[in-house]
């Protein structure tokens, strides 16, 4: 029960915070998925067909994995840095009795809930866009899954990236390509097999495909579901070390 009251007590902290600006953090991570939405699916993508299934109903589930990406890094990796470089009540809380697993999975679930409140915003917006997209409880486990190992991927930037300005590059070299190039857009069949197997080395390129066949009715990935667990491990693990070269 320690462990639990631990995650408890770190994530109620920015949970807390979180409150207090939640009408701007919702609102403020809705844009530019919206922008997706309307500039690729109602515009470039009307009357295309992407392997029989009209582009709306495709590039939707694309969309919310974006979304559910964006935000769930954005959302622990920002708060995590500025509690370490502007509140300074990160070193606080390294120096409580606090376990460090319970710090880094504390930490990530601010993440996990932007992200999911973020991404099943645009779900339902795509319901009423796209009909027949399913609602299904396999799609929200998928989605809790993928925000929980992009808020551990924050975390884990966070604790190894020590500037500002740092953040910024790796959101300009890593996360920016992962937007556009993981699937959410197109279809990773229509690239040489070489590109595709380079993709399937990100975690975007997992989670588009498990909720993409979820809501489509498609074939369960399970290749897919096993490398989305395997990210999450590593990032995890990445943490507990970055947290113990912090802590020395």
């Amino acid at each position: 029960m320690s462990t639990f009251g631990d995650i408890y007590s770190v994530f109620w902290v920015d949970l807390r915070n979180m409150h207090r600006h939640w009408k701007a953090t919702i609102a403020t991570s809705l844009v530019l998925p919206l922008l997706y939405l309307v500039a690729f699916g109602y515009g470039l993508g009307r009357g295309v067909n992407v392997g029989g299934l009209d582009y709306l109903s495709f590039v939707i589930p694309g969309i919310v994995g974006l979304t559910a990406f964006s935000t769930s890094f954005n959302g622990a990796a920002s708060k995590l840095h500025v509690d370490k470089f502007f509140y300074k009540s990160f070193d606080e809380l390294l120096m409580s009795p606090v376990r460090s697993h319970s710090i880094i999975i504390g930490k990530s679930l601010i993440g996990v809930v932007r992200g999911s409140i973020s991404a099943i915003a645009i779900y339902l917006v795509g319901l009423i866009l796209a009909p027949t997209l399913l609602v299904s409880s396999l799609f929200f486990l998928m989605l809790l899954l993928s925000c929980f190992v992009f808020s551990l991927f924050g975390v884990l930037i966070a604790l190894v990236v020590h500037t500002h300005h740092g953040m910024g590059n790796f959101s300009t070299l890593v996360i920016l390509p992962m937007t556009f190039l993981c699937g959410t857009f197109f279809s990773l069949d229509q690239l040489p097999a070489v590109a595709k197997a380079v993709l399937y080395f990100l975690p975007l390129t997992h989670s588009a495909d498990l909720l993409r066949a979820t809501v489509l009715g498609l074939s369960f990935p399970w290749l897919s579901f096993v490398g989305l667990l395997i990210f999450g491990v590593a990032f995890f693990i990445g943490c507990m070390a970055a947290l113990k070269k912090s802590s020395v």
